[in-house]
């Protein structure tokens, strides 16, 4: 991605209203939440997540967590049962992540889950991610602001050092009060699963994981139940094909190779290429450079023989 100037503006209202600006554009900005700071992007729009990992470089697509300013806004697009809803009036706002069902036909970006019917939300207690996610009026992404494999920033100067160049725009509110991520629980029927642990001890054990739910959880993804061809220039009988670029195919991750726009589409493409009535599937040539190496790195895994972890 090309150099961009990154300013550094204190936090108060009119970094907020910046912040806020950029967002609406599309444009990923650091803000601090009582844990880290966070690389925060409009989670409805699929093109402005896939900047998210463009500035972070980062090498899969986890999913994210959904930051909102309250319960109410969370049950906009989830489904809370009554166990994650007494965590959530005990908790919020806090530094408790919730993994809860999403809601079937709703406006968050499949970039966002990995493609998974779940997502990963909290309520955040800094007055910096609250006064913006106020100003926005939407639901927001946000890792942790530091390039992949970084350790976490907890003040505007870790940002700067890690992404100096690659975003707009970092709002500076000082050093985060807890420094380490969010605890993270999922809440999805049964008993509850401790997924990472934080600032919040609800004295569970750390579950197995069995499938990719939340950030840090890189060994299993969502794949295709269909077989799944890469490097595909044309489809084989029995194939739907999924191009890029010159590849047409029967639907296209970005006719003009843009890689943010195939980023965005992925999941939401494999989710489809699912519902034909061809047996398997096939993607065309992408591109291992930028955003094209986080896309190739997913459907590897998501070709790779059945069986994996």
């Amino acid at each position: 991605m090309s150099a961009q100037n990154t300013r550094v503006l204190p936090f108060g209202p009119e970094a907020v209203a910046e912040a806020a600006r950029l967002i609406g554009e599309g444009q990923p900005v650091a803000v601090p939440t009582e844990t880290v700071y966070g690389l925060a992007a409009d989670a409805t729009n699929g093109e402005a997540v896939a900047r998210i990992y463009a500035a972070k470089g980062r090498p899969s697509f986890n999913p994210l967590i959904v930051h909102v300013r309250n319960l109410d806004q969370a049950t906009e697009f989830t489904s809370f049962d009554e166990e994650a809803c007494e965590l959530a009036t005990r908790y919020w706002p806090g530094p408790l992540t919730l993994i809860v069902p999403l809601k079937e036909n709703i406006p968050i970006a499949s970039l966002v889950t990995a493609g998974l019917a779940t997502v990963a939300v909290r309520a955040p207690a800094h007055p910096a991610m609250q006064a913006l996610l106020d100003a926005v009026g939407r639901p927001l992404a946000a890792p942790s602001a530091n390039a992949s494999g970084r350790i976490s920033p907890t003040r505007a100067d870790h940002v700067l050092a890690s992404l100096g160049g690659r975003i707009p725009l970092i709002v500076d509110a000082g050093p985060t009060r807890h420094g380490i991520e969010s605890t993270i629980v999922a809440a999805t029927g049964g008993p509850l699963r401790l997924l990472r642990p934080g600032p919040i001890d609800l004295g569970l054990s750390v579950a197995a994981a069995r499938v990719i739910e939340a950030p840090g959880q890189l060994e299993s993804h969502y794949a295709p139940e269909k077989p799944l061809r890469l490097d595909a220039r044309a489809a084989e009988p029995g194939e739907w094909l999924i191009g890029f670029d010159a590849v047409a195919g029967d639907v296209s991750l970005s006719p003009s190779g843009d890689l943010v726009e195939a980023a965005a589409r992925l999941f939401a493409l494999l989710h489809e290429a699912d519902r034909q009535d061809r047996p398997a599937i096939a993607v065309a040539p992408i591109p291992e450079q930028g955003l094209g190496a986080a896309i190739n790195d997913r459907l590897r895994r998501a070709a790779a023989p059945r069986g994996r972890g």
